[in-house]
């Protein structure tokens, strides 16, 4: 990873340490904020009590490292935004379990 305008990541093809965050929703699920290890969780999403579950891991970026957190396209979130989310439409699925081992 190396860093770009403006303090976003740009990915290079390599692994990720990334720190997951929880919070609960309605039903026993829960959504996932992925935010780079030693990051902040930036201001626009910290105004939700997210809870730690785990920090500094590694995922690999080029591959969908992150479904079980029900969080699409990881990669492409974090450069935009600095962060990745569980998307609201994932947690409306029907049969889907959003709380990982």
């Amino acid at each position: 990873m190396k860093e770009a305008d403006p303090g976003f990541l740009v990915f290079t093809g390599e692994n990720m340490r990334l720190d997951i965050y929880r919070r609960p929703e309605q039903g026993g699920r829960y959504s996932y904020l992925a935010v780079p290890a030693t990051r902040r969780i930036p201001e626009e999403a910290n105004a939700i009590d997210w809870e730690t579950m785990r920090l500094g891991v590694d995922f690999q970026e080029t591959e969908d490292a992150l479904t079980e957190y029900l969080i699409e396209k990881h990669t492409e979130q974090i450069s935009a935004k600095g962060y990745a989310i569980t998307s609201v439409k994932r947690l409306a699925e029907p049969g889907r379990l959003s709380s990982p081992r």
